[in-house]
């Protein structure tokens, strides 16, 4: 590699800032799918390196170092589109939708949404698990009901995030733990100071916005029920599959096996109920997803979906996302604007605000959520030490700026996931998905008043307390 200067911080945030802007200006300005103005990102990137010195040896360790991290999370995403379409064939998600129309009341059905989906995120650890599964289902009903696709997928999505949040079985919630040397079930304690009142107050704007605004009728919600029953298996021993989930989170199985299992005994359930099926068309429906083929053009597009095909799209952004990402780490222009920052907070207003600045801006720039833990999770970690404030605060601070706000970046990894599973553009959900939004406020609110703030005083008088009750 040939000589190079070190890179500074105004370079860094040039450089940045043309990356945000042609991403930005592609996806929102004008309405792009974000694989070409992050190729376009890319690009400058690499042009830029060149410049500076570096050989295409580092751009190409820069493009294998980010990749390697999102292996596990690619080849999850492509287990999830092979579940749906077998969930779909075997009637599970049809069963789901039927029982959904007879138990959840129209005029409550956003509000509604939001507790399921809490409560479920909350069992199996995965916002990602969520959406996939009953999170299609309420998107089917919800567009039965005439309801905004965008305000569904909010509740879904905002639902799915809290429970993940609250889950000890949470790959986020463990690798915060980790990555700040807490105890996870005193970092699960520690956000609920924040995301317990961003989960209540959701519900209520879920609950003010929802009520009475579907505008359907119950025979529309008939006709619907009645052409799934006429044309899937509406049963209660379809539903094995999403037990399935459940028992494999009791047994703490990671999601890898978890869905081989899953997609096995589903695509056995298969065989079951259409004996003379196939494999051949078994194979064709894992692998290029469903088709439904009812009278009912409304119901042939909401279940026509899944396949590992449908999921070639978010792998290509994810990859290249990833890339990009990898660059910048490799490049050094994420810590040429992270370290100097970190050592000039003052306060802990100032730390907090950082570092939710820092999550964010990982997030946006680098698209992986883990990422957006572990990388300002490294970069502030002496900073909030010596500002007087404990581990657990940190580890509150990189869920509530990093976790829960990638689901909200258009090529971010959660953000590409949820708008080709739910069919609904990041831009028009984020409004809706109230509990993201709130998490970043409720932490500064904390931080103003002190109050589920830890510090490090506080912690070592809860130590104390420990200690002498044991």
């Amino acid at each position: 590699m040939k000589k190079q200067m070190k890179i500074k911080g105004i370079e860094a945030a040039i450089v940045l800032a043309i990356v945000l802007l042609i991403m930005g200006t592609g996806v929102i300005v004008f309405g792009l799918s974000p694989q070409v103005p992050v190729m376009l990102a890319m690009s400058f990137v690499i042009l830029w390196s060149r410049v500076r010195g570096f050989d295409w040896l580092n751009v190409n360790a820069g493009i294998r170092d980010g990749i390697e991290k999102g292996i596990v999370p690619i080849f999850i995403f492509i287990l999830i589109g092979a579940m749906i379409s077998t969930w779909i064939a075997a009637g599970t998600i049809p069963t789901l939708m039927v029982i959904g129309f007879k138990l959840i009341s129209v005029r409550w059905f956003l509000p509604s949404v939001f507790i399921v989906c809490t409560l479920v995120g909350s069992a199996v650890g995965s916002a990602f698990t969520v959406a996939s599964t009953v999170g299609i289902a309420f998107m089917g009903m919800g567009i039965t009901m005439n309801l905004n696709p965008a305000m569904v997928a909010g509740a879904i999505i905002a639902g799915a995030i809290w429970g993940d949040k609250l889950s000890p079985l949470s790959e986020t919630n463990n690798l915060a733990a980790a990555v700040v040397d807490t105890d996870l079930f005193q970092h699960i304690k520690d956000l609920l100071w924040t995301m317990g009142p961003a989960g209540i107050v959701s519900l209520i704007l879920f609950t003010l916005i929802g009520h009475d605004n579907a505008q359907t009728s119950l025979t529309k919600i008939n006709q619907t029920v009645h052409v799934l029953q006429t044309n899937f298996n509406i049963s209660f021993w379809v539903l094995l599959p999403i037990i399935l989930v459940f028992v494999c989170a009791g047994f703490k199985m990671p999601a890898i096996p978890t869905m081989l299992l899953n997609i096995f005994i589903t695509s056995g359930i298969i065989f079951v109920q259409q004996p003379k099926l196939g494999i051949t068309k078994l194979a064709t429906i894992i692998t290029n997803g469903y088709v439904a083929q009812t009278a009912n053009k409304s119901v042939n597009i909401l279940l026509s979906r899944g396949g590992i095909v449908s999921m070639m799209p978010t792998v290509a952004l994810i990859v290249l996302t990833l890339s990009l990402g990898g660059l910048l780490v490799k490049f050094g222009l994420i810590t040429a604007l992270m370290e100097p920052l970190s050592k000039h907070l003052n306060s802990h207003l100032k730390l907090i605000i950082a570092g939710l600045a820092a999550c964010l801006g990982i997030n946006i720039f680098v698209g992986e959520q883990f990422l957006s833990i572990i990388l300002p999770g490294r970069a502030f970690k002496s900073a909030f030490n010596q500002g007087g404030l404990a581990n657990d605060a940190l580890g509150r601070v990189l869920e509530e700026g990093g976790t829960v706000i990638n689901y909200l970046v258009p090529w971010g990894v959660g953000g590409v996931f949820l708008t080709n599973t739910l069919g609904v553009a990041t831009i028009n959900y984020l409004p809706f998905v109230f509990f993201s939004l709130l998490c970043p406020v409720f932490s500064i609110i904390s931080a103003l008043t002190g109050i589920g703030l830890l510090t490090k005083e506080k912690n070592r008088k809860l130590n104390k307390v420990v200690k002498s009750n044991v």
